[in-house]
């Protein structure tokens, strides 16, 4: 059984079929899919452990894992518009998915190498972890451009949300599997739950750390699976030939249109700039923790759970909201809240709070989250957490409120264009002032600069009339 509902890219008399329920499940399971990457990988495990064991100190390491961010998002800049428009050309989507995917696959699990103290290992690491970061990424674009096809534009904002919610959820239960049962205090070579690790994984070289990489590639092989199977794709429109040549000509004229495009081209800025700020965040919101309090992987994980939840019931509410409110208010109060937590974070430090209360530092053996420092930073993770999943959302379904659908997936292109392009800005500002005042919080004051400017420029946008 089908949904039917009234055409927004057509004659307000044509009625538009969607697919069954399955198939908006299937579509969902690709945030499932894929987000243990940036949970495992960029956020609370791997980038952690890179900084502050493979690295020779965390600011080195937190500059350098900058860097590798960095060069990954000016290549993703670059190809996302071009490979968007190829693919509207020939109206597949699934095999764009399927490649990208594999590259993220490859990348992830050769992040294995990543012994603690080999700099050896450092170069072919970052590569690694670059063409990771570029497969999912694509993916990501290709996935989100089948979101219009799916659901009545009504209930674009829900879908969005409960994509974003259900990615969380993903996240939180890839932690869960690493901090229980792989990884372990090198201390006393157990897990959080007290196991010994499993498949003899050795605390002492952080094999439970180093393993996130395969078991992120070996999570996304399965759980992609419900999309290919039950989500339908577009039909097939030209050849590839044909379609890169076409493709490449829209692009030029949607790029020649946009300064006509008041809206869409303000949003798009204003989306670079925010983005930027938010990857960054993200990137190091877990090394500046081992950094300032000296987290290990189960407090670190821990950390990233807590957020994850917050950040679920943050998708959801704001998937409601979304559809309530309009995305543009959405958007805009979860770049409050963020821009307030990252002042607060910065007001933190081992023994003192918002800069002038000082307070017992952390002590080995006061348990997790022992000190008030920490569990301050754990509450402002939690904001974090509720914000960026709204944030995430809501901006891609302004996206799709402001692009026509014929070109869906030309402007998801451009839409990561947007969030890529400067992406080695926030990456880079952060890793060029860290590395010159040798100070993780210097580093992460950047940030402020590039939320205030998101937040100045989406007031400029006029949300379109919703279409029911």
């Amino acid at each position: 059984m089908t949904q039917s509902s009234t055409a927004a890219d057509g004659p307000a008399s044509a009625l538009r079929r969607y697919p069954p329920r399955s198939a908006v499940i299937g579509w969902i399971f690709f945030d499932w899919a894929a987000q243990p990457y940036f949970t495992l990988i960029t956020t609370f495990v791997f980038a952690p452990y890179f900084a502050t064991h493979v690295a020779a100190d965390p600011a080195t390491g937190q500059a350098m894992w900058g860097y590798a961010t960095a060069s990954a998002g000016l290549i993703i800049a670059l190809m996302s518009p071009v490979l968007g428009a190829i693919a509207d050309a020939s109206g597949r989507r699934k095999p764009w998915i399927a490649a990208f995917g594999a590259l993220l696959v490859i990348g992830a699990s050769l992040l294995w190498i990543g012994r603690p103290g080999d700099q050896a290992v450092i170069l072919p690491l970052l590569i690694a972890f670059g063409i990771a970061t570029i497969g999912v990424e694509f993916a990501t674009v290709f996935n989100n451009a089948m979101m219009p096809t799916l659901v009545p534009p009504e209930r674009i904002g829900r879908l969005s949300g409960t994509g974003w919610a259900t990615g969380y959820i993903g996240g939180i239960f890839s932690l869960i599997l690493v901090l229980g049962f792989l990884a372990a205090n090198p201390e006393n070579g157990r897990t959080l739950f007290g196991f010994t690790p499993l498949f003899g994984l050795d605390p002492v070289t952080h094999e439970g750390d180093r393993i996130t990489g395969p078991l992120t590639g070996l999570w996304f092989i399965i759980f992609v699976l419900p999309m290919f199977l039950l989500t339908p794709d577009y039909k097939a429109k030209l050849p590839v030939r044909t379609a890169v040549r076409q493709g490449l000509r829209e692009l030029r004229e949607t790029l020649a249109s946009l300064p006509g495009n008041r809206q869409m081209a303000t949003f798009l800025i204003a989306n670079m700039v925010y983005t930027d700020a938010l990857v960054a965040l993200f990137a190091f919101g877990g090394i500046y923790a081992a950094g300032t309090f000296g987290w290990h992987t189960i407090q670190i994980g821990l950390f990233g759970i807590l957020l994850a939840i917050s950040g679920t019931f943050g998708a959801f509410i704001g998937g409601k909201l979304d559809d309530r409110l309009g995305p543009k208010k959405v958007i805009a109060g979860s770049m409050l809240i963020l821009l307030l937590a990252i002042i607060f974070i910065l007001s933190i430090d081992r023994d003192r709070l918002f800069f002038v209360i000082a307070v017992a530092p952390p002590v080995a053996g006061n348990g997790l989250f022992g000190a008030p420092a920490e569990k301050a930073y754990v509450v402002l993770g939690a904001l974090i957490g509720m914000a960026a999943g709204p944030l995430q959302a809501a901006s891609r379904t302004l996206l799709i409120r402001l692009a026509p659908h014929d070109r869906i997936t030309q402007y998801f292109g451009l839409f990561a264009l947007s969030g890529k392009v400067t992406s080695f800005m926030a990456p880079l500002a952060v890793s060029l002032v860290t590395g010159y005042t040798m100070s993780q919080k210097a580093g992460m004051a950047v940030l402020i600069v590039f939320f205030t400017a998101g937040l100045v420029l989406l007031a400029r946008v006029r949300e379109p009339d919703r279409v029911s």
